[in-house]
């Protein structure tokens, strides 16, 4: 039975987490899940030190038992660990499929860049914490058994690749960047100002070019500025775009939220083989 290797490389979750997650899981009869003992542990912000988050993500990447690692939840952390976790992988890390968000986008990005397995914007086991969280859950869940109606509805034929906005804008100029020349991109944002939503679109925009076009998703839980920024934020999109020469290419349904959707990294709009089906590495 395909098993899926969940981590924490950046924030904790809990064993009731778990174990809801799991109720869930028992109604998708191919799949087994495997919370790594990791995700339970607390070192300040972290979800254990530097070391016992690195050693775990290797432990899942590198396990052949395993066929799918799903990140447990964003909030930072991932970035102190990333480019060690790649360097360090092995061969059987690169029949993998990568999934999660957020903050979870700094190891989709590093494993993109670097060739190693397949990556999804999908949503977390934390989601279930959400009104409406387990929708979201079972839709991670469904596209591992192989279904595809949780993708993204705007995908096409071009390849893809979906941030949160702070994430790709931390990503911009380090090694974890990929090569998203031909690419639409789209990006999501939470928790952030108007103003600053401005600034990250100055400065992404200046990082992707060649793209395909850009997508805007959610922005969603703009704090109350002193004063009104006045200007939305699909306008704030479209301004950089426009100055960067980058095609709007309009909404994307993504976001920090019960409704986002998956997005496949690279491999825009094709269904995937539920797990089971993929080749394996040889013994």
């Amino acid at each position: 039975m395909p098993a899926i290797a969940i981590c924490a490389p950046s924030r904790s979750i809990t064993q009731e987490d778990a174990a809801r997650v799991t109720a869930l899981a028992a109604d998708y009869p191919g799949l087994t899940l495997q919370f790594h003992d990791q995700c339970f542990l607390s070192d300040g912000h972290f979800a254990g030190s530097d070391a016992q988050r690195l050693a775990a993500l290797l432990e899942c990447a590198n396990d052949p038992a395993v066929e799918a690692v799903w990140f447990a939840r964003g909030g930072y952390g991932a970035a102190r660990i990333a480019a060690d976790a790649i360097a360090q992988m092995d061969g059987t890390a690169g029949f993998k499929t990568y999934l999660g968000y957020s903050d979870g986008g700094m190891l989709l990005g590093g494993l993109y860049a670097a060739d190693i397995g397949k990556q999804a914007h999908a949503p977390m086991p934390t989601d279930i914490r959400r009104d409406g969280g387990e929708a979201a859950v079972r839709r991670t869940l469904a596209w591992l058994a192989g279904d595809s109606t949780g993708l993204e509805p705007n995908l096409d034929t071009r390849p893809t690749a979906a941030f949160n906005l702070t994430t790709l804008a931390m990503l911009c100029g380090t090694s974890l960047m990929p090569d998203l020349t031909g690419h639409v991109v789209l990006v999501e944002e939470v928790a952030e100002y108007d103003y600053a939503v401005d600034r990250l679109f100055f400065h992404v925009t200046a990082m992707l070019p060649g793209i395909a076009g850009l997508r805007l998703g959610r922005v969603s839980a703009v704090p109350e500025n002193d004063v009104a920024f006045g200007i939305s934020a699909e306008q704030i999109a479209q301004h950089w775009c426009a100055r960067a020469d980058i095609a709007y290419l309009g909404r994307a349904d993504i976001g920090h939220d019960v409704a986002n959707k998956i997005v496949p990294f690279g491999v825009a709009g094709r269904p995937r083989q539920p797990l089971g089906a993929m080749h394996k590495p040889p013994p």
